[in-house]
């Protein structure tokens, strides 16, 4: 499984990065909007001290300004990815840039039908927000695992990124279902290496280490 840091925050995706299991970053405005920097300042650096894809948001409705937006977003660096939240005119948008070799991140997927239709209209990832339909009290990995099982039906490339995660039982039930990526915040990321016996293991080796004769 991969392990996208979503955030844009560049301290902790740095972090991140040093601890040797960062594969990508994900974005959005309104994280890009917390960090108060100059747009193209900030994901020049991002797109620096990110070794994997950077996903950047168009914000255009229409298909044929989605299309600009994400060729000018496509150009600031290599490794940019272009989220494109999922309606009709999105997917026009992105038949054509992936024609184009542009990658896209088709994003706020909340139903199987979306994420098959994102796949045939060629988008490199897939984002179902799992967090939101568990908040309406609907069952967000039951939607992961049928996007798995379609795309494994019909040998879709799209891969499936695990977005909206709360907490780190959300990443163990995604890597069963077998999804490729989880986006997960700085906060849960920092959770999944914790363990209290992990803790109590360590304090008491050293406590016995402190015994030993030199």
């Amino acid at each position: 499984m991969k392990f996208f840091l979503d955030t844009a925050n560049l301290r902790e995706i740095r972090e991140v990065s040093s601890w040797g299991i960062l594969d990508g970053v994900t974005t959005n405005p309104s994280l890009l909007a917390k960090e108060n920097a100059p747009f193209e300042e900030l994901v020049r650096a991002i797109c620096e001290a990110c070794p994997g894809p950077v996903s950047l948001e168009c914000v255009s409705a229409q298909g044929p300004d989605i299309v600009a937006e994400a060729r000018g977003l496509a150009k600031k660096a290599p490794n940019v990815v272009v989220k494109i939240p999922i309606t009709l005119e999105g997917l026009r948008a992105t038949k054509i840039l992936a024609g184009e070799g542009i990658g896209v991140n088709m994003t706020l997927v909340f139903s199987p039908t979306q994420a098959l239709l994102a796949a045939k209209a060629g988008a490199r990832f897939v984002s179902p927000f799992i967090g939101r339909l568990d908040d309406i009290s609907e069952e967000g990995m039951g939607l992961v695992e049928e996007i798995v099982r379609i795309y494994e039906n019909y040998r879709f490339p799209t891969e499936v990124i695990v977005a909206s995660i709360r907490h780190p039982r959300h990443v163990v039930e995604a890597a069963l279902l077998g999804a490729d990526i989880c986006t997960i915040p700085f906060g849960v990321i920092e959770k999944l290496v914790g363990h209290p016996l992990t803790d109590a293991g360590i304090e008491k080796f050293l406590r016995d280490w402190a015994k030993v004769r030199a």
